[in-house]
This record gives C-alpha cells, structure tokens and sequence, in this order.
C-alpha cells in the first residue's frame, strides 16, 4: 500500500491581467483619491471596488486546481536521438472546461520543442489526454517526479500554480536504426541474412539415426556394434548442430571510455558505446539464426551475466542489462572475468570479447586468461581499430616531423598488435581489430562464418 502523501498547496501569484488593470484603475483611482479632495470619494470607491474584486478574485481561484491530477506510463522505453512521445492524462473530477499551462522537469540530456503545454480541459469530460514530443541525447534511465500545473483564476486576475506528483520511468535504449545500412538484412525476414546459399562444412556434432552403408562412407562413421548385430556395414548419420550458445563479453573497464567518432556524423561517443551497439545488433543475428545468446559485462569483476536463451523477452532482458552501461575508472580483471565464466559455462560456446588491449601489461594478463578458456570455447577477440595505428609508410601524406613521430608511434602500436594477434593464436583465440563504421556488420560476419564452418 503506497504512503499518504500530502497534495502540496496552491501558489497564487498576479497575472498579467492584474497588472494591467493595476496601472490602469487602481494607480489612477489613488492618485484622484489623494491629489482632489472633491473626487477623492470617488477615488478611493474606485480603490475599494478593485480590492474587492481581487480579493473575490483570488478566493475563488485558489480552488481552480483542486482536484486535478496527472497519470502517465510506468515505464517508456525509447531509443537515443529518436523522436518520442510521452502521453498525460489529466483526470478532471469536476468536469469544467479550464485552460492549464503544463510544465515538466526535463533532464539535460532530453531536447524538447516546446518548454511549457498549452492545452484547454472539455466540459463534461472526466478525463483529457495530451501529447508531449521529446527526443533523448543520451542512453540511460532517467525520471518524471512531477508535473507542475498552471490554471487562471475566475476573472483572470490571478496565476495559479501547484506540482503535482507522477510516476514514470524513461528508458532510452541504443539506436540500432543507425546501424542498418551495415546490416540491413538482419531487418529482413530471411534465415541466411541475405547471403547466398553455400554447401554446409562437416557432418556435424549430434548423433541422428543409423542408416545402411553406401559405397563412399568413411570407416570413422561405421557403427561397428551394429554391423557386427546384423551382418552387414551400418553408417551413423550426424545432424548439423543448429542450436549453440553464443556469448558477447562487453569491456566497460576504463579502456573503453576513449571517444570516437559517430558513424555518419561530426559528433563523437564512446567506445563502450559502440560496443553495446554491436552486441545488441549480434543479438538479434544469433535470434534470427536460432541459437542461444547470452551476454556478460565486466570492469574489475564481472558486473552482469545473462545466460543465452532466445525469444524477444530474452533479448528485452539482455537491451535492459546494457543501456545503463556506463564506463568504470578501473582497470579491467581478465583473470577474474576468466575464472567467472569458466565456472558459469559447462557447454562449449562461442565467446565473443569486446575489448581495449592498449595498456601492454593488460594485454598480457588477457593473453595468461586464454588459458583457462581457449580449451573449452571457441573465442573471438575483437577492438576498435585506431585510424592512427597502420603501417609506417603506409600513407605518403605526411608533411611535418610532429606527422611522422606521430605515425611512428602508430607503426609501434601496429606492430605489438601483430605480435599479440600472434600470441593469440597460438592458443587457438582469432584475434580481429574492428572498422568503426562498419563494426557491425563485420562482427555478424564472423559470427555467421563460425556457423557457416561448424567450428562451435
């Protein structure tokens, strides 16, 4: 049972109105009243009728609000940089027709067109609905606590104001929309994302049925138990593993708050940022195909774990456990985040890391947390590629000694890159840096070559 709380008071404050006729007929009703002693009765009748009046006036008025309450969603789930709209319900018990100023408390990050609503109550109408448009800047979760009403009293004398209190969450969830020239078949309706049709790799991992041998068989699918029960060859037959688990790890250590820039536009977000972008878009390509997908983020430990399911609540559960996903000022635990999943998953499945390795002490301890996990799961390693890490000569365009120190460190950066994509395979981990503009795409891609190849 919710607590009482208390409606908070009316605030009366002059009008516009107020004023005008102040200058207007008391100022000169006074000054008549005390300049001519022959008009003065009349001045200050004049005084007395307009003081009445005003105070008659601001009576009635401090009831113009009563009564009156506002409701809106629980919950109103939008994404980033995406118009939305938030809908009011002002119950109106009395049922007159009243006009109201309405205003809400807008976080920063939210743009509106308008600062205030105007909009007018119907006679005999209990209830009135209006529409307030807003876009959000920034993912996250933010809160409507209140919205403040404004009504005129009776003659209009008068401003009335009073807040009233509401409920109502706004979740702003990652715009996937921006991603879709990338990976526009995702949004299709088609199982192979709009790829061509290709010959299935391998026989597969899950025993089906025993079948007769045909000429061509391989002696390591021979049943020899049953061939030796009935007198003649009998085949096993394997069926193509369809459904697998695939786990995306998400870095939101501080090596994922360096900004890069927005695909498409001038401005610049995070790298966490695009990270959840790209996990959110790799969930709905695991949907699509069928398999499981589960999702773990980690700064100096491991602050989420999803377990992979399927369905569109599941993928509603796994959005809701990334928008609020911020960058931590911690320096990540590979280690940990290791012995966490090794401990969390009993069935092989494909792991996806998103990550920064820039700091090459980090990038060792990643390399030692291998380890404990290349023998069981098939592991893809994937960064952010710097536009300003490549090759020495690579680009001819250089015309100062500050551009070439410049691109020598990048050519030192792009060399221990190799040698830890080296390191890396050698435990069996494919190590990948990522386009910003096309990350996405390129991590469906892998995805989708994993199951092409059966490698899971």
């Amino acid at each position: 049972m919710c607590p009482f709380r208390a409606e908070p008071p009316n605030v009366i404050s002059p009008s516009n109105r107020l004023l005008f006729w102040t200058g207007g007929l008391l100022v000169p009703s006074a000054t008549v009243a005390v300049m001519s002693p022959e008009a003065a009765l009349i001045g200050w009748a004049g005084v007395a009728v307009f003081a009445f009046v005003a105070i008659i006036d601001a009576l009635m008025g401090a009831q113009t609000l009563d009564g009156l309450t506002v409701e809106t969603e629980a919950i109103i789930r939008v994404s980033k940089d995406r118009e939305a709209t938030v809908s009011l319900t002002i119950n109106n018990p009395a049922q007159k027709s009243r006009g109201l100023r309405l205003g809400l408390p807008w976080p920063r990050d939210i743009d509106t067109e308008e600062d205030e609503l105007l909009t007018l109550l119907p006679s005999k109408a209990e209830s009135s609905r209006v529409h307030w448009n807003f876009t959000p800047r920034r993912r996250g979760k933010y809160h409507l606590s209140r919205c403040h009403l404004e009504g005129r009293s009776p003659f209009g004398l008068w401003n009335v104001r009073r807040p009233t209190p509401i409920e109502s969450e706004i979740r702003v969830y990652p715009n996937l929309l921006t991603e879709r020239k990338h990976v526009a078949a995702i949004f299709l309706n088609r199982g192979t994302f709009g790829m061509h049709a290709q010959r299935q790799i391998g026989k597969g991992r899950d025993f089906e049925k025993l079948r007769e041998y045909i000429p061509g068989d391989g002696y390591d699918e021979i049943h020899w138990k049953a061939t030796a029960k009935r007198g003649k060859p009998v085949t096993k037959v394997f069926q193509i593993e369809r459904t697998q688990e695939i786990y995306v790890i998400v870095d939101s250590s501080r090596l994922t708050s360096r900004e890069v820039a927005i695909p498409s536009t001038d401005g610049t977000t995070t790298t966490l940022e695009r990270f959840i972008t790209a996990s959110l878009i790799l969930g709905l390509a695991a949907e699509r195909q069928g398999d499981l997908f589960g999702l773990v983020t980690f700064s100096n430990q491991a602050d989420s774990f999803v377990r992979a399911k399927n369905g569109k609540a599941h993928y509603a559960h796994c959005r809701d456990a990334l928008y609020t996903l911020e960058p931590k000022l911690v320096s990540p635990d590979f280690e940990e985040m290791a012995a966490f999943l090794r401990t969390r998953l009993r069935r092989r499945a494909l792991l996806v890391f998103l990550t920064e390795l820039d700091d090459p002490v980090l990038a060792e301890q990643f390399i030692k947390s291998m380890d404990l996990l290349s023998r069981q799961h098939l592991i893809l390693v994937n960064i952010l590629q710097s536009p300003k890490v490549k090759p020495l000569f690579e680009d001819s365009n250089i015309t100062s000694m500050d551009e070439i120190y410049e691109h020598l460190g990048g050519h030192l950066r792009w060399r221990e890159l190799r040698e830890l994509d080296k390191k890396l395979r050698q435990r069996g981990v494919t190590f990948s840096t990522l386009e910003n503009e096309r990350m996405s795409a390129q991590l469906v891609t892998q995805y989708l070559n994993v199951k092409r190849r059966q490698l899971i």
